[in-house]
């Protein structure tokens, strides 16, 4: 081996390191990339002009401002988020949702951006009412392929998980009779069913799985993954303690017509 070729060999681990950062934008002085999902209104999805839109995008906006901070929101399927963000091709992803799967494979900020409920969903005929995780054990169950969800569902042997792409292809399955109950967050869920006439007074909610927080998965691939967090949790902090926060949720609730 000629010896340029023996120093390139030793190098390779700085060349593979450079070459990430270069592509994460950060030695051309780009603001960093974090990634949206693009399919949950109202919390976060592609508006008509292909823009992140919601009260989660208009939260991490908010908090990063506070610590002077500007970064690129980019929306994608959620799949293919927590992919750039794991693969340190975005600083981050949000919404996601701690899990014992997830928890070391990230860095999470405290506290959490928000917090919303895991429902169960029925057909508006099924009598049911308040169910709960253990009550699913035997029926057919659907929910949205690449979501994160609550461990001990996804691995409860009893429960038949049957996976869909979308949350809109969830209730189709569900008005279909492929599944008997499918777990959506309450208000999207309620969202999409009170805006939709194919589904409106069709399905209802008829339990609770859990009430999760959620954040942004802050990538450890990449260069600024961790000191994000620690300011993005450092800019909750802030608009949390000058009432921004409470404001903010506030007028969120006003534009969905709830109190």
């Amino acid at each position: 081996m000629r010896p340029s070729l023996i120093a390139a060999s030793r190098l390779g681990p700085i060349f593979s390191g450079l070459l990430l950062w270069l592509l994460s934008g950060a030695a051309l002085g780009a603001d960093p990339l974090i990634a949206v999902e693009d399919d949950w209104p109202p919390y976060a999805s592609q508006g008509a002009n292909g823009e992140p839109q919601g009260f989660a995008v208009r939260l991490v906006q908010a908090a990063f401002a506070t610590q002077g901070v500007p970064v690129r929101l980019q929306a994608v399927p959620f799949a293919r988020c927590m992919r750039y963000a794991s693969e340190g091709q975005a600083a981050g992803c949000f919404n996601a949702t701690i899990t014992a799967e997830n928890r070391s494979l990230y860095f999470w900020h405290e506290p959490a951006m928000f917090e919303e409920e895991l429902a169960i969903f029925a057909r508006a005929d099924v009598p049911a009412a308040e169910l709960g995780l253990t009550d699913l054990r035997g029926a057919s169950v659907g929910y949205t392929n690449g979501y994160t969800y609550p461990t001990e569902f996804m691995r409860d042997p009893l429960i038949k998980r049957q996976a869909a792409t979308s949350d809109q292809l969830l209730l189709r399955m569900l008005l279909s009779r492929r599944v008997d109950y499918i777990l959506l967050n309450t208000m999207p869920g309620l969202l999409r069913i009170r805006t939709s006439p194919e589904l409106d007074g069709k399905v209802k909610r008829v339990g609770r799985i859990s009430l999760d927080g959620f954040w942004i998965a802050f990538s450890k691939a990449h260069p600024q993954g961790e000191q994000l967090a620690r300011q993005f949790g450092q800019g909750l902090q802030e608009l949390r303690r000058n009432g921004s926060y409470q404001r903010m949720q506030a007028e969120f609730r006003r534009e969905l017509g709830l109190r």
